[in-house]
């Protein structure tokens, strides 16, 4: 049992000695398969670095190259930014000299436009020119509502704006027919309003006519169109369509009559007080009659009365019981130029809807008091002092002799002057005309009592052009009588007063017919020689109490 027991021992020995070697040999194989790995690893890590060490010196390399070369670039860009600051700076420092040249230039050009203005001016009181100015209106809604017969592609082409300001002195037309090549004709005025030019600046050059009214002329400022083209805008303002009178309420908007009514007012209120009154009439003609728009009837309501224009002895053309209201303000003006304007009469057209169908005149009459020797000094420079003896008997209106009990600014009555002082009136007009605008009768449509209308107003207006024709060639004899337009305005045309003539043109294709014929007829104006224009001195003498 020893003995077994000894060999079971030493079995187990060797059996624990076998499990040791078998453990060690299978680490020397776990450790043997770890360094060949290692190995392994480490021999792709040195091939790895060294293909990223050449790569990252490769990529080193390249960067200093792209970046040398975006240096250079760089420093070119900042150098040609140098050299383009440089030229700026020169660029600049001659602009802004030949914007002063320019500015110079641009001074100098409008003292000699001026210059030449106030010469021209000067030529056209010598020659007794009739002075014309054009308006061109703007585009307006109605203008591609007319003639609803028109096809649509031919309405479109004739929505074409033709008719511009070139400068404001000519006036440029766009002329084309189909199958021939367009033509441009222009037309020279003594000034032409763009589209977009306002009713301030079209009065600007109208109101030094006025200072001529106290200085002993007659004026008369007249607007000359197809209807529809701004006349009456022009000369009044912007209609109220409810009763056909002028809206008031923008000032801005105000046509001719009423701003050369406050400047009239304006100019006298800077002379002596007593020493000017004003009366209106307004009167319109209508199919070649002539109708007082100022009469009253027993009531006192205004309506429209008949009258006549005559010839006087001395030549003048006068409308006999014609009513002359004495105003003190031009408030009072407009009152008065309201009521009348109400029973003007007026007839929708295709071209207009608030059609003209008659001529208005609007006449202010100034009567100015001076004493015998200061008017006869006045006019020893006309050479017209064998005039003065032909004085005759006058004596103030009723509303001058009851000013004195009035505390307005013309309220010194003359009579309060020395009464041994011989004092003179001496009477200028200022004529404010707004005619009636020449038709086409298929543009715009009319019939029956519209047509004969037409036919009276294009009839008035061929009269007034062959006036200024005969005028202009020095005929013999004027044709004055034949119509009551140019009769009544007959003074004024023919010599006696400084003339103004509005041009109001429409700018559409539509209306060239029309617009040619007004700018030709202001042409032919402007060639009227009428010789200088003299002042007015019908003169009378006022008696003392």
């Amino acid at each position: 049992l020893k003995q077994y027991q000894g060999l079971a021992g030493r079995s187990t020995r060797e059996v624990l000695q076998l499990y040791s070697a078998r453990g060690q040999q299978q680490k020397l194989q776990r450790s043997s398969v770890v360094t060949q790995l290692h190995g392994a690893i480490k021999k792709r890590l040195k091939q790895d670095l060294k293909s990223l060490r050449s790569f990252a010196l490769e990529l080193s390399k390249d960067f200093q190259r792209q970046s040398k070369t975006y240096l250079y670039q760089v420093l070119t860009a900042v150098q040609g930014i140098q050299l383009q600051n440089e030229a700026m700076q020169m660029f600049q420092i001659k602009a802004f000299d030949l914007e002063q040249s320019l500015q110079e230039v641009t001074e100098r050009y409008e003292k000699e436009k001026q210059k030449r203005r106030a010469l021209h001016n000067s030529l056209v009181e010598l020659r007794g020119n009739i002075r014309v100015h054009c308006r061109i209106r703007p585009l307006l809604p109605f203008d591609t509502a007319v003639g609803h017969s028109i096809a649509q592609d031919r309405q479109r082409i004739f929505s074409e704006k033709v008719a511009y300001a070139a400068d404001d002195e000519t006036v440029l037309v766009k002329c084309s027919r189909p199958g021939h090549a367009p033509i441009n004709k222009t037309f020279q005025f003594e000034r032409v309003y763009s589209a977009s030019e306002s009713q301030d600046t079209v009065f600007v050059d109208v109101a030094p006519l006025l200072t001529s009214l106290l200085d002993g002329y007659n004026v008369c400022i007249m607007a000359y169109g197809q209807t529809g083209s701004g006349k009456t805008y022009t000369m009044l303002g912007p209609q109220l369509e409810e009763n056909f009178a002028f809206s008031t309420e923008d000032e801005s908007e105000l046509g001719i009559i009423p701003r050369a009514t406050q400047e009239v007012f304006r100019l006298i209120s800077e002379k002596p007080p007593g020493s000017y009154w004003v009366e209106v009439s307004v009167v319109e003609v209508y199919n070649n009659d002539i109708f007082d728009l100022l009469a009253k009837d027993s009531s006192g309501k205004v309506f429209g009365v008949k009258r006549d224009v005559v010839t006087t002895r001395e030549g003048k053309s006068d409308v006999p019981l014609l009513t002359h209201e004495t105003i003190e303000n031009a408030s009072e003006f407009l009152h008065l130029v309201k009521k009348g304007l109400q029973l003007r009469v007026r007839h929708p057209t295709l071209v207009h809807a608030h059609s003209s169908r008659s001529h208005l005149v609007v006449t202010l009459t100034i009567t100015t008091i001076v004493s015998g020797d200061n008017f006869a000094t006045s006019w020893e420079d006309e050479q017209t002092s064998q005039r003065l003896n032909k004085e005759v008997s006058c004596t103030f209106p009723q509303k001058m002799r009851d000013s004195k009990s009035t505390s307005s600014s013309r309220a010194s009555s003359p009579t309060q002057l020395d009464a041994t002082e011989k004092l003179k009136q001496v009477k200028t007009r200022l004529q404010l005309v707004d005619l009636a605008g020449s038709e086409c009768v298929g543009m715009s449509g009319v019939t029956g009592a519209a047509l004969r209308e037409t036919s009276f107003i294009n009839r008035s207006l061929s009269a007034l052009a062959d006036v200024l024709g005969a005028i202009a060639e020095q005929r013999s004899h004027v044709p004055y009588r034949n119509s009551k337009l140019t009769h009544l305005l007959q003074d004024s045309v023919g010599g006696d007063a400084k003339l103004l003539v509005m041009l109001c043109i429409s700018p559409d294709q539509k209306y060239l017919t029309e617009s040619m014929q007004t700018l030709g007829f202001g042409t032919r104006a402007r060639q009227v020689q009428r010789g200088q224009v003299k002042k007015n001195m019908s003169q009378c003498r006022v008696k003392q109490n």
